[in-house]
């Protein structure tokens, strides 16, 4: 009987180092998992950070790709916008309304179409590439030069043909 009585010290004294231990290593991971929770915590906030920084760069970009856009066909300069026109359009002036020139380009969009109304007769067809070529000559010239000497030349100086 004693060593029954040894015994069950034994595993009362053992199941008691059991639950302590438990009790241990149940406190060591509620105390890890709340400073995971923390940890959690403050990654997701430095992570909303980031997505806030990365939100207003963004908008910032697109501010400026816009404003480069609008300048580049529809501000003050209109050297590529022009240039392109006169080469595509060359004979019927569109260039020319784009660059405020109404007069210039009325003139030849009326000597083309009138071109083409006499080509039937023959001598129309001298009417109709007259024009084409100068809007493709200047269609050229405006591409080729500076945006400086073009907004000097065309838009500040008013310079209508070549």
């Amino acid at each position: 009987m004693s060593d029954e009585k040894n015994l069950s010290d034994d595993l009362n004294e053992m199941l008691g180092d059991a639950k302590e231990g438990a009790k241990k290593a149940a406190d060591k991971v509620s105390e890890k998992a709340s400073e995971l929770a923390d940890d959690a915590k403050e990654i997701a906030g430095e992570a909303k950070e980031k997505a806030k920084e990365f939100a207003e760069e963004a908008k910032e970009a697109a501010s400026e790709f816009a404003e480069d856009a609008k300048e580049a066909f529809g501000g003050d300069n209109k050297k590529v916008l022009a240039g392109v026109l006169g080469i595509v359009f060359n004979g019927l002036g569109i260039h020319k309304f784009i660059l405020g020139y109404n007069k210039e380009g009325g003139i030849l969009l009326g000597a083309t179409l009138l071109g083409m109304v006499l080509s039937c007769v023959g001598i129309g067809l001298l009417f109709v590439w007259i024009p084409c070529v100068i809007g493709f000559v200047e269609g050229i010239i405006y591409l080729t030069k500076s945006d400086e000497e073009f907004y000097n030349t065309y838009q500040a100086g008013k310079k209508s043909w070549f």
